[in-house]
């Protein structure tokens, strides 16, 4: 009988893919392990395998389609004995189905006075809304006001479902240019969706476009992925839950660079160690110093890491990811430049293994390579802390009481002040401090 190819949950948070590309056509013989296709999750590109011999019969999600939830059929595998005609049993799925009403509330009052007017709704003027195609990929507050009593001047009563009337508030739309597909033409989710999937020109005068660029420029859009989605989402979840304090030191690296130059230079080396695979190294061992850093906070406790495991933010075509280095302060520097050079090729290459990027319990974002002197990272939950490395410059310092020029490294830590207080945070820096600017102590 027909073998269903469902969509793969590749995470443990994945909910939907997109299915970035199909590697085999209809009617292509496939064996088990053979790629079927490349799937797009919030972190990378992912490769899925065939669990059964047999023939590709049917394609029933096309290459490049968003949001396919997990466990919904993509395909389907002929087995040996089966022919074209048991395709016919087989439900095509590459059409979404309409649900009249999928509103999870019903509508409180379903007639109420007729002369009660259109209920109107206050829409976010942010900026990520105006930009975004999907207004509510990213959570944001909103005020819905209550319906308004108006008399029949202002016009009859419009019929739609409560998450409609939200979707279109929050989306600046007009319910009145809409027509309703419930019954009694009452407008659900599913008709303000349409709305939004219509190009941007056709609805953009009823969009809230205060305090952006003018779409009457020439521009180009760039639709976002589903990890530029989770990106978004991740970043406005922290800083608006997350109480940030930052604290800034800066180091003095001359001890440090001239031992990197000593290591590289040796004969017969078979590594190349970088500025960061120390920074990573001072961290783990400042870690291991300070444990009360390595934490997160739950609502009922705070929660203590007994490993070092510190994530690298590493820069991609689609966005930033942050492959964990676990252990990382019982680790020589290169075993640290090994794997952290494996990471970045992979991660650039979408071949990242959710392994690889779930956990940690610390991070480092390092932006010296692009001459970045000094900034504040944003903290990746549930994590308490992340380190911001600034570049090496050479800048005059005060030496046993006289001016002297030196290299000087502007580090940021960004605390979570409700499982890191500031006491802690200082402890934490001035032992990264004290590794960095005596770095013998790296290799004991």
């Amino acid at each position: 009988m027909p073998i269903q190819v469902l969509m793969p949950a590749l995470s443990p948070t994945m909910t939907d893919g997109k299915l970035a590309k199909w590697l085999v056509k209809e009617g292509d013989s496939v064996s088990s392990g053979d790629i079927l296709a490349e799937i797009e999750t919030d972190k990378a590109t992912m490769e899925l395998e065939a669990a059964d011999d047999g023939v590709l019969g049917k394609i029933l999600v096309p290459e490049g389609t968003e949001g396919v939830a997990v466990n919904e059929p993509i395909g389907v595998i002929l087995e040996e004995d089966d022919d074209a005609g048991a395709l016919e049993a087989v439900t095509d799925v590459s059409e979404p189905k309409q649900d009249p009403d999928p509103d999870p509330d019903p509508d409180p009052d379903p007639d109420p006075d007729p002369d009660r007017g259109p209920q109107r709704g206050t829409g976010n003027n942010s900026i990520s809304e105006a930009l975004s195609l999907d207004p509510i990929s990213i959570p944001q507050p909103t005020a819905v006001t209550p319906t308004d009593t108006k008399s029949e001047a202002d016009g009859p009563r419009i019929l739609a479902s409560p998450l409609a009337r939200r979707i279109a508030a929050n989306s600046g739309i007009d319910l009145s240019s809409i027509a309703g597909t419930g019954p009694n033409g009452r407008i659900v989710k599913a008709d303000v969706e349409k709305i939004l999937d219509d190009d941007v020109g056709a609805i953009g005068a009823k969009r809230p476009v205060a305090n952006i660029t003018d779409y009457s420029q020439p521009s180009i859009e760039l639709p976002n992925s589903t990890m530029r989605k989770t990106i978004a989402r991740r970043l406005v979840e922290s800083k608006q839950t997350v109480p940030h304090f930052y604290l800034t030191l800066d180091c003095q690296i001359d001890n440090l660079l001239e031992l990197r130059e000593r290591l590289n230079g040796r004969d017969g080396a078979d590594y190349k160690i970088s500025l960061n695979d120390f920074v990573i190294k001072a961290a783990a061992l400042a870690l291991r110093e300070v444990p009360e850093a390595n934490s997160s906070w739950t609502d009922t406790a705070i929660r203590l890491y007994e490993n070092v495991d510190i994530s690298i933010a590493v820069a991609t075509e689609g966005g930033l990811i942050t492959p964990v280095l676990r252990k990382a302060d019982e680790k020589g520097l290169k075993q640290i430049s090994n794997e952290m050079r494996d990471f970045v090729l992979r991660a650039r290459e979408g071949k990242l293994r959710p392994e690889d990027y779930q956990g940690g319990g610390f991070s480092i974002s390092n932006l010296g390579m692009y001459g970045i002197r000094n900034f504040a990272a944003i903290i990746n939950p549930p994590q308490s802390c992340i380190l911001a490395v600034g570049a090496g410059t050479r800048q005059p310092v005060v030496k046993d009481g006289a001016l002297a020029i030196a290299t000087v490294m502007s580090c940021t830590l960004a605390c979570d002040h409700r499982s890191v207080d500031g006491a802690v945070g200082a402890k934490l820096m001035q032992a990264f401090q004290s590794i960095v600017e005596d770095p013998l102590a790296i290799l004991l």
